[in-house]
């Protein structure tokens, strides 16, 4: 079975990018800690839920302009502990990755530079 690549951006696709990307951050070793810590491994957990559609807001806000997301996305990373450049690249290589899974090289392409800047200047304001 082929899976069609997306090549428009729309809510529902971000999400699908969204919950196609955390379950991958669960499983690995070294970002994975970092999320199970503060909201355990459980991905269908309540928790876990809040943190997903938090998240498809984030990117929606972030690449469509769209105003249901009112956080605040680099504050809750001055607080983990043990925070590395080396985690933002391994979090940015899982991303890209599933980025390759929903969307065309070209949209792609964008969300992997977006992608590497907000980890680029959250890395410098945490002074990584």
């Amino acid at each position: 079975m082929t899976i069609e690549l997306e090549n428009t951006i729309n809510d529902e696709n971000i999400e699908r990018l969204v919950r196609t990307f955390y379950p991958s951050v669960l499983e690995d070793e070294m970002v994975g800690p970092f999320f199970i810590e503060k909201l355990g491994s459980d991905i269908s957990s309540a928790k876990w839920e809040e943190h997903l559609v938090l998240l498809s807001q984030f990117w929606a806000f972030t690449i469509l302009g769209d105003e249901a997301y009112t956080g605040h996305p680099l504050a809750p990373h001055f607080e983990i502990e043990g925070i590395s450049r080396e985690a933002f690249n391994q979090w940015l290589k899982l991303f890209y990755d599933a980025v390759d899974k929903i969307y065309t090289e070209n949209i792609g392409e964008f969300f992997k530079t977006k992608s590497a800047d907000i980890a680029e200047n959250f890395m410098r304001k945490l002074e990584i």
